[in-house]
């Protein structure tokens, strides 16, 4: 087992456009390799900081990325020995293990080895974008935005209304009109 520790500082920003990892945020990667029958193990940390804004007030925030991820790395296959193995392999056999194999890749996503590397660019990103949260809060209670006037709730007085006017009757709200007299 070989362990690593891999700063990535340029890459291309990661998330969404309420929270993302900019472009100049580092991400650091603890990395564990090891060799095991199937492949190469991979076992990784990823941290980083996200920062995007409240979908409820629209402050901006800050959220920790913590996140593991474990990816197996397949040995390539030497071609020699697929062409080999199935040419002794009958057609039947040949179809049958063929749609097998399409019914596992389409339920197990297997990486594969290109030689001796190993991409570890689609785990990491599915680490951190898959983990964010879609509607990120500032606080958990946080009561986000007066939807009249856009005023932040906990800035306002507990009273705050607004006052609701028919649409109906709102060409007449600059109308003068004098008072009534009263009859005495």
């Amino acid at each position: 087992m070989r362990e690593f520790f891999v700063p990535i500082e340029d890459h291309e920003p990661m998330g969404f456009d309420i929270l993302s990892i900019a472009k100049d945020e580092p991400i650091d990667i603890e990395l564990k390799i090891e060799s095991v029958a199937e492949g190469v193990l991979a076992t990784a940390n990823v941290r980083s900081v996200a920062s995007g804004e409240c979908t409820r007030c629209l402050d901006p925030l800050e959220i920790e990325i913590d996140e593991d991820f474990i990816e197996l790395y397949e040995y390539a296959e030497d071609p020699r020995l697929i062409r080999k193995r199935e040419k002794k392999m009958s057609e039947r056999a040949k179809a049958k293990k063929q749609e097998e194999d399409e019914e596992l890749d389409d339920e197990l996503e297997v990486r594969q080895m290109d030689g001796d590397d190993i991409d570890l660019e689609g785990p990491i990103r599915d680490a951190i974008i898959l983990n964010l949260p879609l509607n990120p809060l500032c606080a958990p209670n946080c009561s986000g935005l007066c939807p009249e006037c856009g005023e932040k709730w906990r800035d306002l007085p507990s009273d705050h209304v607004h006052a609701v006017i028919d649409i109906r009757w709102a060409g007449l709200q600059g109308l003068d009109l004098p008072e009534p007299e009263s009859d005495k």
